[in-house]
Order: C-alpha cells, then structure tokens, then sequence
C-alpha cells in the first residue's frame, strides 16, 4: 500500500483549508478527529450517511488540503488532525472552527 500525498506545512493553502472545511460531511469527520489522537477511516466514518466511495472522496479533500494525516498501519489507514501544522500556518484557525461548532472553548 503506497503513502497517500500530503502537502508540506509550507505549502498548506488558505483557501484549500477553507473549502475543505466548507462540507458538512467533512466538518462532521474533523469534529469526530478532534476527539481522538487518530481513528481509522471506518471508525471516524460509523454513523455518515455516505456511501464508501463518497466518505473516501471527503478523506482525500481533507488530507490534500492539508488538514489530516493519513498513516498506513498495517493493513489500515489512520486519519489524525494536522493540529499542530495548522495552528503553525494559520494560528487559531481551527480552534475557532471546532468553537463555532460547540466542540471546545475559544480562546
């Protein structure tokens, strides 16, 4: 199984970010992450009402925007948020994201 393409912390677009966090589905699927320190992509897709294929397309958007991390594991793939990488290149941007959402304190 060959590693799925990441962009580099540098190269982590505004504008990519933005649209990836613009689905519901997706937003769904960053909420979910914020939980954990990484799920496989069945775990964090239990309970979307999405068929396979479309739950893969919004994997991929995430992971190429730059908002996820996606690791082989044996024979699974583990899905992290890129926390860390984002509070780098855009400070406080998910933080206020998952605030919005009800999902942590602000500030």
């Amino acid at each position: 199984m060959r590693e799925p393409f990441h962009p580099p912390v540098e190269e982590i677009d505004l504008a990519s970010v933005m649209h990836a966090l613009s689905d519901p589905v997706r937003l769904e699927i960053v909420t979910r992450l914020a939980d954990t320190d990484g799920e496989n992509c069945g775990g964090i897709g239990d309970g979307i009402d999405v068929h396979k294929s479309t739950l893969s397309h919004h994997y991929r958007v995430l992971r190429e925007a730059g908002v996820t991390l996606t690791t082989v594991e044996g024979r699974s793939r583990v899905v992290r948020l890129r926390t860390d990488d984002l509070e780098a290149r855009f400070p406080g941007l998910l933080t206020s994201v998952l605030a919005a959402l009800g999902r942590v304190q602000a500030g």
